[in-house]
């Protein structure tokens, strides 16, 4: 844990440093204005979702219980019939902005800390930039940049919107590596 007190310097500012630049790709960039669309008939659903009594959680439809149901022919008419997919639901009322924002600062600690970690396992005091930015800089683009692939996998999310975050995770993470390359101990 000596590693905290040597690197909380970098883990930090790499945390700050981030956290502007995700401000700057999801506020000023239009990368990200296209990710979400609105149904058609947005008033309808939401009226069938709240008249289902359906609260904060994630579902899945069509629904199954066990896997041996997915070969029933009722359940083969379901998901012939659609629609197939994932619905997330959040609390009712006004987005809570700063607490997500919050979450997302504590995420990037974090995610510094796990590079600081891998960084300092490989690293010596004094080493030059340039070795602490491809190493820090590694780690970080793996932790930021691929998180939404099994999305796309699994849940068929749009892989244009993955490959955006993709984009996302690998400036994070080469932000991630300049801060620590420029604050490295004994650089």
């Amino acid at each position: 844990m000596d590693f905290l007190i040597d690197l909380w310097l970098p883990i930090l500012a790499s945390a700050v440093g981030v956290f502007f630049a995700s401000s700057l790709v999801h506020m000023v960039l239009p990368l990200h204005k296209s990710d979400y669309g609105q149904l058609p008939n947005e008033d309808a659903v939401c009226a069938a979702i709240r008249e289902g009594g359906a609260g904060k959680g994630h579902y899945v439809l069509p629904y199954c219980v066990d896997f041996n149901e997915l070969g029933s022919e009722e359940m083969q008419a379901k998901f012939a019939q659609g629609p197939v997919g994932f619905v997330t639901l959040k609390d009712s009322g006004m987005p809570k902005m700063g607490a997500t924002l919050g979450q997302w600062f504590v995420f990037t600690v974090f995610i510094g800390t796990w590079v600081a970690y891998v960084a300092n396992l490989s690293l010596v005091p004094g080493a030059g930039f340039t070795e602490v930015f491809r190493t820090a800089g590694t780690v970080g683009v793996l932790a930021y940049a691929f998180g939404t692939i099994p999305e796309s996998i699994w849940k068929g999310l749009s892989w244009g919107i993955s490959l955006k975050f993709v984009f996302d995770g690998l400036l994070y993470g080469l932000v991630t590596g300049a801060v620590f390359g420029w604050l490295w101990p004994g650089a």
